[in-house]
C-alpha cells in the first residue's frame, strides 16, 4: 500500500497511525480530523480539566507526532466515501488511499438546552459556563454524567442528577453495582433523582421532568451516551449497523477498509472505552496491512471512572449473581464478582471501588 488515510483524529486514530509505523509501515499516511486539536486525552476532560487542574493533555508529544511522519487534514470533515479508496471532505477536496481506517468516534446524544461533553471545545464550553454557575444539573448518570457532577460539586456547586433507570449505571453493572455507585453522590452532597425522564430544558435554566417536577438549574449537562458518528458513509460501500459493521479483527466487508474505536461495530459488540480503542487499533492495522483477516481483538470490556475522589473499574460483564469478594459497599471500598456459568460459579465480570490493587490481581485470572 503506498498510501493510507486514518479517519479520525483522536485516540483510536492516533493509536492506529502507531501501530501502521510499528509494523513496518513506511508509505503516506493521511489523518483526518474534523477538530483544529492535535490528539487529546479525552478522559481528563470531565474532570481535572474541568476543575481547572489540567489543560488540554496530548496524547503523545510532539517530537513524537514528528517520528509518525504523518500528513495531518485537522479541521476537516470526511464527508463520503466516493468509492473503496477515495474519500471526499469538506473543503471540496478528496483524498486516494489504497488502505482506509476509519476511527470517527462517537457523536453526543443531545437535548435541546443542555452543554454536552465530548471534545476540547465542549470542555472550554463547560468549564467557562460552570465559572459563572451556582446550580448544575446533569441528565444522565452514566459514568460521563457522574464524573461531570463530581466535578461540579467540587467547585463548590449545588448539583442535580437525574437518571431515568431505577439505578446509575444499571446497563454495565447490574442494578445492586448501579445502585451502589449511586450512593456516592448522596454521600458528597449532590442530589441524585431516578426513574424519571425528562421532559424538557427551560430557556431560563432549570429541568422540567416527566412527573412534574423542576430541577432548579443554571447550566445543564446532558451526559447521556452517544452514537456512531457514521452519518458521512450513508450511501456508500461500506456497511453500516450501530455502527460500521466488521469482524471481530476490524475488518469490513471491503477488505481494504477497517474500522476501530467507538465507531466499530465489531462482530456484533461495540465498545465505548479507551482500553478497547487502543487495543482494536492494533489488529486492526495489522489485518488491513495483511489484506485479510489474521487477528482478532477479544473485547475485555474494561472500563474505569473517577467519582468524588473514588476509583471505580470494571471489566467482563455483569450478571445478577453479584458476590462481595473483599470490603464493603458500606466503606466504599471493595471487590466484587459476578458469576455464571452451569453451576453458577464462573466469574465472568468484576467490579471493584477504591481497589485497585486486588482488582488488577483477579482481573489476570477472568477468562
Amino acid at each position: 500500500m503506498r498510501t493510507i488515510a486514518i479517519i479520525g483524529a483522536s485516540l483510536a486514530g492516533l493509536r492506529s497511525a502507531q501501530a501502521l509505523r510499528q509494523q513496518g509501515y513506511d508509505g503516506r499516511l493521511v489523518v483526518i480530523g474534523d477538530e483544529i486539536h492535535l490528539p487529546y486525552d479525552r478522559p481528563p476532560l470531565s474532570k481535572d480539566f474541568l476543575l481547572g487542574k489540567v489543560e488540554a493533555v496530548p496524547l503523545a508529544n510532539q517530537e513524537d507526532l514528528d517520528a509518525l511522519d504523518v500528513e495531518w487534514r485537522l479541521h476537516t470533515q470526511a464527508t463520503g466515501l466516493l468509492s473503496t479508496r477515495e474519500i471526499a471532505l469538506g473543503d471540496g477536496t478528496t483524498v486516494e488511499a489504497d488502505g482506509v481506517v476509519i476511527a470517527t468516534g462517537g457523536i453526543p446524544r443531545t437535548i435541546p438546552g443542555a452543554h454536552v461533553l465530548r471534545t476540547l471545545d465542549d470542555a472550554i464550553t463547560l468549564r467557562e459556563a460552570f465559572a459563572g454557575a451556582q446550580t448544575v444539573g446533569v441528565i444522565g448518570a452514566g459514568f460521563i454524567g457522574a464524573e461531570i457532577a463530581s466535578s461540579a460539586r467540587a467547585l463548590g456547586k449545588d448539583v442535580t442528577v437525574v437518571e431515568a433507570l431505577p439505578a446509575p449505571l444499571m446497563r454495565v453493572l447490574g442494578a445492586e453495582m448501579g445502585a451502589a455507585c449511586g450512593q456516592l453522590h448522596s454521600d458528597h452532597g449532590s442530589t441524585l433523582i431516578t426513574g424519571v425522564n425528562v421532559d424538557s430544558i427551560n430557556v431560563d435554566g432549570g429541568i422540567n421532568l416527566a412527573d412534574g417536577r423542576r430541577v432548579d438549574a443554571d447550566v445543564v449537562v446532558a451526559g447521556i451516551g452517544v452514537r456512531p458518528a457514521t452519518d458521512w458513509l450513508a450511501g456508500g460501500p461500506v456497511k453500516v449497523d450501530n455502527g460500521v459493521v466488521c469482524d471481530a479483527g476490524g475488518v469490513t466487508n471491503v477488505k481494504n477498509i477497517v474500522a476501530v474505536g467507538d465507531v466499530a461495530n465489531c462482530a456484533g459488540i461495540r465498545a465505548e472505552h479507551w482500553t478497547s480503542a487502543t487495543e482494536q487499533a492494533l489488529v486492526a492495522t495489522r489485518n488491513l496491512l495483511a489484506g485479510e483477516t489474521v487477528a482478532t481483538h477479544t473485547n475485555g470490556g474494561y472500563v474505569w471512572s473517577d467519582q468524588y475522589g473514588v476509583r471505580i473499574q470494571f471489566i467482563g460483564r455483569a450478571t445478577d449473581d453479584v458476590r462481595i469478594e473483599d470490603g464493603s459497599v458500606e466503606d466504599r471500598k471493595f471487590v466484587a464478582t459476578y458469576r455464571d456459568g452451569d453451576d453458577g460459579e464462573d466469574v465472568v465480570g468484576i467490579v471493584a471501588m477504591s481497589n485497585a490493587r486486588l482488582f488488577t490481581r483477579m482481573r489476570r485470572n477472568l477468562k
